[in-house]
């Protein structure tokens, strides 16, 4: 069971504000809105390197889904990627009792089947941890909360690397 890295696009790969020069405006479509992005090219090439390293799978887990591989992933310098549904036009599905766990998260949790993973965000809480420490369909994760202004670090990067590197070749943590 390779470990999973699963990818936020808006306040992650595209921070609300430009954190340097190496990020470049761009024009992205997703249900034929077009909205403009900050995106930073090395984000493709440092993600998959990542990958590689730790033997993780990268998958989108964002509200662009599918338009992530045709709009962002070209632009940062990702293959096309597995999408978690998050059922984007519906953000209040599915019902459920944790009225202040974002939308994605069952999304999530449905997805993993107790592979270990990382998920970078901006916008879990508390709440969602403790949905997903409770979910019998998810084991072993690690949340690493990206400031939206910012967006994805070396730092990030590294972290999640590190916690990875625990399960390269389907091994068990240490």
């Amino acid at each position: 069971m390779r470990p999973l890295l699963l990818l936020d696009v808006d306040g992650v790969l595209n921070p609300f504000t430009r954190p340097g020069r190496e990020w470049i405006s761009t024009k992205c479509t997703a249900d034929g809105r077009t909205y403009r992005l900050l995106l930073n090219p090395a984000h493709g090439p440092q993600l998959l390197k990542v990958a590689q390293e730790t033997g993780c799978e990268l998958v989108w887990a964002t509200t662009w889904e599918h338009d992530a591989n045709t709009q962002i992933a070209p632009k940062v310098g990702l293959p096309e990627l597995p999408v978690i549904e998050v059922d984007r036009n519906n953000t209040n599905w599915p019902v459920n009792p944790h009225a202040d766990v974002l939308f994605k998260t069952p999304h999530v949790a449905a997805y993993v089947n107790r592979r270990p993973f990382v998920w970078l965000d901006d916008d879990l809480t508390e709440a969602d941890e403790e949905y997903l420490r409770e979910h019998d369909n998810v084991g072993d994760f690690l949340i690493i909360h990206v400031r939206p202004a910012s967006g994805l670090t070396s730092a990030h990067l590294e972290q999640a690397a590190a916690w990875l590197s625990g399960y390269r070749h389907g091994g068990e943590a240490k």
